[in-house]
């Protein structure tokens, strides 16, 4: 091939040169919005693989709760006698259950999401956000699943939601950006730190009996609700229970500072993120 062929191929050839991020904070969403598909891909995959070669299958996702709230109902509402704000037990505990069995799982997935990904990550570029971002939305069947259950339970007790149900979707979303935000820095923080994955199941559990799944934020001194909001998880279940149930309306306060807690999470994750993104490839 001759100089003047060359330069003329070259000239007409499109080449792609990946670069790192720059600047503080650059999440590229406009990247992770062309690689969409790929996200779909990924949560369905995840759903497939949850509950291949299972005998109930996607039944798990009416199982698990189910059985958690009747051992809850049985422990905490018949032998302990919690509060339950006037709302029939098993109803109370099971749309607590609802938004925090998806945090739980969104999270646990996420965080071990890279690690489990490493063959993709080593071969092909895409942005890695995709990983953990589709474990995140793969929760979302089993939510769905378990929302026709609790509307049953609701229809059970006599229980109809007025205009407030509209504002469950906000109350959703900030679950969803709760799981993402604290899995981005669990997954980045795994890839390096093999310990991460025995951190994570004792996060859980400690974060499950400091959220009001088996109990009212009624219980909390007033003094100390500030110090609660603190945790994101509390003020997305007293939302849940005030749209669907006609509880009365949760503390502004305290989501104003659940809210404030989950944006400083998510900020400060996505930039963690793609500090190492870098590496992740090298590392994994």
């Amino acid at each position: 091939m001759t100089t003047d062929i060359k330069d003329a191929f070259f000239s007409h050839t499109h080449r792609t040169v990946i670069e790192p991020p720059k600047g503080w904070l650059s999440p590229n969403l406009r990247e992770v919005w062309a690689y969409r598909e790929l996200l779909g891909m990924l949560a369905w995959r995840d759903v497939s693989v949850r509950y291949k070669q299972t005998v109930v299958g996607i039944g798990w996702a009416i199982i698990q709760p189910v059985m958690t709230m009747v051992i809850f109902t049985i422990i905490f509402g018949k032998f302990a006698k919690l509060p339950s704000d006037g709302i029939p037990y098993p109803l109370f505990s099971f749309c607590a259950l609802l938004p925090w069995n998806y945090f739980s799982q969104s999270l646990s997935s996420s965080s071990d999401s890279l690690v489990g990904a490493s063959n993709l990550i080593t071969k092909v570029y895409f942005p890695r956000l995709v990983i953990p971002l589709s474990r995140v939305f793969a929760g979302i069947v089993d939510f769905a699943i378990s929302f026709v259950i609790l509307l049953c339970l609701m229809v059970w007790y006599g229980t109809f939601p007025g205009l407030r149900i509209f504002a469950l979707p906000f109350f959703i979303f900030v679950a969803m950006i709760t799981a993402f935000g604290v899995g981005l820095w669990l997954t980045a923080l795994n890839v390096k730190y093999r310990d991460v994955r025995f951190v994570v199941p004792f996060l859980v559990q400690f974060w499950l009996y400091a959220s009001p799944v088996a109990y009212s934020t009624s219980l909390i001194p007033d003094k100390w609700r500030w110090l609660y909001g603190l945790n994101p998880m509390a003020g997305v279940i007293e939302g849940f229970r005030w749209a669907l149930l006609g509880k009365a309306g949760p503390d502004f306060g305290m989501m104003t500072i659940s809210l404030t807690i989950v944006i400083a999470i998510l900020v400060s994750g996505l930039y963690y993120f793609k500090k190492m993104e870098q590496t992740f490839a090298d590392v994994v």
